[in-house]
């Protein structure tokens, strides 16, 4: 995953926007169907959305220069980067572990091939949470696009067939609400989508 990736977000999490992509992983347990239900952990304190592109690698991609790396892409799915913030920030300074509660991560409800995607830096994306409009935002303003950081994913590690790169997300994020932060409880209904990528909802329920 992509951290930081839209300027607008980086701000309203109180960070410069990064000189170079910000990394993190998502474990495959957290991954779960676009309609399944949020699990919110217990012990949780500041559960979050995160509406994002997801680009699915189809061929091994191993030090790949920019030129190179959409052809190892083979598609693009919608995903919610789902956050426990507290876990992520304030446990020790490891994003991994506020990132990798089982179903923070739903994917889908399917995949474009990379044919059906003719410029994936014109992409829409909006999230709301109980009718509320939270995010709206483009890939036209990601930071480092999508040859950017495959490319430069590829240089750390290898990226496998069916890995899937999430690649951040605009600002909007319950982290970055004014007057206050605003979280998920049990009982909230997030509904999120993105151009041509379809919609998903999640209702929240305690875990």
């Amino acid at each position: 995953c992509v951290g930081l990736n839209y300027a607008d977000h980086a701000l309203e999490a109180g960070m410069q926007p990064p000189p170079e992509p910000v990394l993190f992983m998502k474990a495959v347990t957290a991954l779960s169907g676009p309609n399944d239900a949020l699990r919110i952990p217990a012990g949780a304190l500041k559960t979050d959305w995160e509406v994002e592109l997801g680009v699915v690698i189809g061929t091994r991609a191993r030090q790949v220069g920019e030129a190179q790396a959409l052809e190892h892409v083979a598609g693009y799915v919608l995903a919610n980067d789902v956050s426990e913030r507290a876990w992520q920030i304030e446990r020790g300074g490891q994003w991994d572990k506020g990132k990798s509660h089982d179903t923070f991560a739903p994917l889908g409800p399917w995949l474009l091939t990379a044919d059906e995607v003719p410029d994936p830096h014109a992409i829409d994306l909006w999230l709301e949470v109980n009718g509320r409009r939270m995010q709206s935002g483009n890939t036209r303003n990601f930071i480092f696009g999508v040859p950017a950081v495959v490319s430069y994913i590829s240089q750390f590690m290898t990226l496998e067939p069916g890995d899937i790169v999430l690649t951040g997300t605009p600002a909007g994020v319950g982290l970055g609400q004014k007057p206050a932060p605003r979280f998920l409880k049990p009982g909230d209904v997030v509904r999120l989508g993105a151009t041509g990528l379809g919609e998903q909802t999640q209702v929240c329920v305690a875990g």
